[in-house]
């Protein structure tokens, strides 16, 4: 975990706001001039009101100070704030590309609901940081060193006691830091958590609902929400006992500077105003120390999420997650022949595949089979890029599709997969994802063909029925048949199916094989299966078990269960 007060890879990531850092930093120093500028014309006007007199440009003077210092800060605010949404806003964008960009098999390792809790509450907390803690920090290092100049050119016995105490709130910060850090790391994962359980539960609120088990996890839920707030509460016994023990630090420091003067003044040692401008500079040299301690508590959680998001946002987990190659060359000719070449696929903990070689010929329809979890859904992956060989190449037409631009490639690929996903949006959107700028009088062929024309003309506004997330109001089949809907609209040479009649009754199913056949016929097809009905027209049956792949010629019934 970064435990820096400024991430250096945010520049890089964010070169954009690159600009708003920097008119902070010029502000930061505008500030300072201000500060000593404003306690000078005070001390003077002190002094001379001591003696009966009105300085009037030192009055000025003060008041164009006060003036400037509350035009700075809004400016500092105003910046800070621009800078806040720029960094949440780019982050974001990042979070989603890497999404799409390393596929289902980094997000099948990642948690739905910790990705959205890091997208939304977890960079939101960044304006903390942004519009509280950097621009003070900026403050804690130009005041202090205006401050000290200004009072060594006036008492340097005063400047030599600031100069070794100053030092001191960032020691005691540092101490207290990291105390909240590791505090704050642990709410930030309880928060994750929390947020990852209650999103994964209302997914699956249906499921518990018919298992009676919906109680029980609210209970869950209580449970964790108890967890984070205890958490905070002690990460916020930390931030309350460090503003403490700054606030005495800095109280105890003024006054070592204080006592000195005071005694100096009554002896003649110091003129007046000298005496007013020390006594005036001193709390201002400490002050912004202080509140950059206080505030860095208030913006440690966005510290956090900041790292992960970095983090997140720059690479994937362990594992070969295909990534796009700079500078890709074009894609091959998805009607080429597809080979595997000596192909191996290890993840940390397991090997999915292992030294398999395939050739899969133009028009050619291969079903595959074997057990869960042999890694079938690997075999997939490569095809659509999803996933990188860690060992050999999977070539089309010659050409080797990790030298390839991915998306130029998935454009000539047509996937099912065993759920696809629906949106919250009308029944067309939803069939035009495979081809988005298909016009709404040329989906009716893709709908026939699908046998989705009897569900369209059943549902209230047809094409233009609003569903909802996943799919609701659809039946299983009837939303197996939009994804097949989207697979005719792409009119790709390269289908891939992953168990496209799972989980359906056997009229549904009778629907979708055929619909599947009708689909198939003519391209190159890689189609996994675990019923039998589904390896009738298929041309070779591979098995894939532990990795190996393996040729059945037949395949027997019992070859095909799970």
């Amino acid at each position: 975990m970064n435990r820096r007060p400024f991430d250096p890879r945010l520049l890089r990531r964010v070169p954009a706001a690159r600009r708003d850092l920097a008119v902070l930093a010029v502000l930061g120093g505008l500030t300072a001039l201000l500060v000593v500028g404003q306690a000078t014309a005070l001390a003077t006007l002190l002094a001379t009101a001591f003696h009966g007199r009105l300085d009037r440009p030192a009055l000025a003077g003060f008041l164009a100070a006060v003036a400037g210092r509350a035009l700075v800060s809004w400016a500092q605010g105003t910046v800070a704030a621009r800078a806040a949404a720029t960094v949440k806003a780019t982050l974001r964008e990042d979070l989603l590309a890497a999404v799409g960009r390393h596929g289902p098999a980094w997000v099948a390792g990642q948690r739905a609901g910790q990705l959205a809790t890091l997208a939304g509450r977890g960079l939101d907390a960044l304006d903390a940081y942004f519009t509280g803690y950097l621009p003070q920090l900026v403050l804690s290092v130009t005041v202090p060193l205006a401050v000290l100049a200004r009072i060594a050119l006036a008492d340097w016995g005063s400047a030599l006691i600031i100069a070794l105490t100053l030092p001191l709130i960032p020691v005691f910060g540092a101490l207290l830091g990291w105390q909240a850090q590791a505090a704050t790391e642990r709410q930030w994962r309880r928060l994750s958590l929390l947020g990852g359980h209650f999103l994964d539960m209302v997914a699956g609120l249906p499921t518990l609902r018919a298992f009676g088990r919906a109680r029980a996890q609210v209970e869950v839920v209580r449970r964790m929400a108890d967890g984070h707030r205890v958490a905070t509460m002690r990460t916020l016994r930390i931030a309350f006992l460090s503003a403490l023990v700054l606030e005495l630090v800095a109280t105890l420091s003024v006054a070592l500077v204080a006592v000195p003067v005071g005694i100096r003044l009554l002896g003649g040692g110091l003129t007046l105003s000298t005496a007013l401008l020390v006594l005036l500079l001193t709390p201002e040299a400490y002050l912004p120390l202080r509140a950059a301690g206080s505030r860095f508590h208030a913006s440690m959680e966005g510290l956090t999420a900041l790292d992960e998001a970095l983090t997140l946002s720059a690479g994937g987990p362990a594992g070969p997650t295909a990534a796009p190659a700079a500078g890709a060359r074009p894609a091959p000719d998805g009607r080429g022949e597809i080979r595997l070449e000596g192909v191996t696929v290890a993840y940390e903990r397991t090997v999915a595949l292992r030294d398999v070689s395939l050739t899969i010929w133009p028009g050619e329809r291969i079903a595959v089979v074997g057990p869960s979890g042999a890694g079938k859904s690997t075999l997939l992956n490569l095809l659509l890029g999803f996933v990188a060989p860690t060992e050999g190449r999977v070539t089309v037409g010659g050409v080797d599709l990790a030298g390839a631009d991915p998306d130029a490639w998935r454009r000539q690929l047509a996937w099912v997969p065993q759920r696809a996903h629906l949106f919250a949006a009308t029944l067309a959107d939803n069939i035009r994802l495979g081809a988005p700028d298909t016009p709404d009088d040329a989906l009716a062929p893709a709908v026939a063909a699908a046998a989705l024309d009897e569900v369209v003309a059943a549902l209230p506004d047809g094409l233009d029925t609003v569903l909802g997330e996943r799919g609701h109001g659809l039946s299983s089949g009837q939303r197996q048949r939009v994804a097949l809907a989207r697979a005719f609209l792409r009119d790709a040479p390269v289908v891939l199916l992953d168990e496209p009649t799972a989980r359906l009754d056997s009229a549904s199913e009778a629907v979708v094989l055929a619909a599947t056949r009708r689909l198939v016929a003519g391209r190159t097809a890689l189609l996994v299966a675990h019923r039998p009905a589904l390896l009738e027209d298929a041309d070779r049956v591979l098995r894939v078990e532990d990795g190996r792949v393996t040729e059945l010629t037949p395949a027997p019934a019992q070859e095909v269960a799970p």
